[in-house]
């Protein structure tokens, strides 16, 4: 075969296995969840082929660099309560045992999130990659694509080659992190570079709301360390991950990664760099002027729509499980108009309209069941006018090209408020969650998403205002009013605003 590195036809495993844990909701995710979004083998690169995925832009090198692929399975939890024991037992065993039969590999590339919990594991990325290492042996390199929101330190890295996160948030360059790692692979393995890396972490926490990029002060912060990257006189990667604050674990927080050919003294210097600019920046990073409570904000939205400003974003952030109540209730209670309220997670509410025909008005509770703080059920009263199975291949700036699978879906119109319930959890980010069922967004004036910065990338052009709403929920802006238990508070930022902060690997 005639390859674009000669003779050498290269043999790479590839996998996924991604969620990120909020520690703080006592409902696990099952294997059972993990299992209903599975793609494996063949399917798996004919699916995720082109998609915006870690996996999507390691097919896409992979592919160009006529390697042979062997893949082993994807599949993702989403944002959501630890993943249990069992399911990670069995994702791993799968893992390991497959890179066994697989071998003798020339490499492989994993696309994980960096923030998943079990009951056991405080952070379980770390020992499937010490778990594939030991398969593969000391010689294979190990390339990692990672979430923006990973949870790292330097033992959580220790056994890959190097790791590669993404640069955005809202995430649209998930294929290009993938895509930066499998070059860094194939690089690797045609001796043109050997990468060295260096994490550092500031000593820093955010709330998920303000990790996104598009805001300052940390936009200007990403788009260094890219620049510094692509001008660099040699081969450097840079990654700004913000973490995940709604998993309490050791290594919660921003963290650094430079990588570079050889020389980790200049990894060490550029990582210093910016984790020094985001200490400092501590306080602008968190914009608690920009929060509403829920009366603020919807009444904040109503004058903006008198002044015939539309559609309204009310974004109900605080939301980890895609089934918080107090915005429903609200508007339900205000008898707001034209309001959509898309993907509300429920699958004993969906289970039971799937009784009911089609075209029946129903009543049912709805939402709330997550925790004691998603806000309770809510009596929902409508039309039903979708009741069925949905899965469709994305098209918004986020989930592009993906398999988006709901479940089966109940859609209620109460004449005012067109709610979606969905058996499986999803976040809607773009308006797809609407022309599934033959809506649009201009048809609507008050839009209630549950994202934290996903959404952007599609409502932020096209919405006339975005009002982050603040609940009690398992995700708030204050994130000192969460009780950790691991996340080290004594040293790190908010809980400590006057802590050192100097960057220590």
């Amino acid at each position: 075969m005639n390859t674009p590195q000669g003779n050498k036809q290269y043999r790479i495993a590839i996998a996924g296995f991604l969620q990120e844990s909020v520690t703080f909701i006592e409902e696990l995710t099952t294997l059972e969840q993990f299992q209903a979004v599975e793609l494996a083998g063949p399917e798996l690169i004919k699916t995720l082929r082109g998609s915006n995925t870690g996996l999507g832009g390691i097919i896409d090198v992979c592919e160009r660099e006529q390697a042979d692929i062997v893949p082993l399975f994807y599949t993702s939890g989403g944002a959501a309560g630890p993943i249990s024991d069992e399911a990670y037992d069995h994702y791993v065993g799968r893992l390991i045992e497959g890179l066994k039969q697989a071998a003798p590999l020339d490499g492989v590339l994993l696309d994980l999130h960096g923030a998943m919990v079990t009951p056991t594991r405080l952070d379980a990325d770390r020992e499937t990659l010490e778990r594939v290492r030991a398969t593969v042996g000391p010689d294979v390199p190990v390339m990692v694509a990672l979430d923006y929101h990973a949870n790292l330190d330097a033992q959580t890295i220790a056994q890959a080659s190097a790791v590669f996160g993404y640069h955005f948030s809202p995430h649209t360059d998930m294929g290009k992190t993938g895509e930066r790692a499998a070059d860094c692979l194939f690089r690797t393995l045609r001796g043109e570079i050997n990468p060295v890396s260096v994490l550092i972490k500031p000593d820093v926490m955010v709330p998920s709301i303000f990790s996104a990029t598009g805001m300052e002060p940390l936009k200007s912060i990403v788009l260094a360390s890219i620049d510094m990257a692509e001008k660099y006189d040699g081969y450097l990667d840079v990654s700004v991950f913000a973490g995940f604050s709604y998993a309490d674990v050791p290594n919660c927080g921003f963290s650094v990664v430079a990588i570079t050919d050889r020389d980790a003294a200049a990894a060490q210097k550029i990582t210093e760099q910016f984790s020094t600019q985001i200490w400092q920046q501590r306080e602008a990073l968190s914009h608690r002027e920009l929060v509403y409570s829920v009366e603020d904000g919807i009444e904040k939205a109503k004058q903006q729509l008198a002044a015939g400003r539309r559609p309204i974003v009310l974004l109900e952030h605080a939301d980890r499980m895609h089934d918080s109540t107090y915005l429903l209730r609200a508007v339900l209670e205000q008898d707001l108009p034209k309001v959509a309220v898309p993907l509300l997670w429920d699958p004993y509410a969906v289970a039971e309209a799937m009784k009911a025909d089609v075209g029946s008005h129903v009543e049912l509770k709805v939402g709330g069941h997550s925790s004691g703080r998603a806000g309770g059920p809510v009596t929902l009263a409508g039309k039903l006018v979708h009741a069925g199975p949905v899965s469709y291949r994305a098209t918004g700036p986020y989930y592009t090209g993906r398999i988006v699978q709901l479940g089966n879906v109940a859609v209620i119109d109460t004449g005012k408020a067109m709610v979606s319930l969905t058996s499986l959890p999803s976040t809607a980010v773009d308006d797809d969650c609407l022309r599934q069922f033959g809506r649009s967004l201009d048809e609507f004036d008050y839009i209630v998403l549950r994202s934290k910065t996903h959404f952007r990338a599609f409502f932020e052009p096209v919405s006339a205002d975005i009002l982050i709403i603040d609940t009690p929920d398992w995700g708030p802006a204050d994130l000192t009013l969460l009780p950790y238990r691991h996340v080290p508070v004594d040293t790190i930022y908010p809980f400590n605003a006057q802590a050192a902060g100097s960057p220590a690997q």
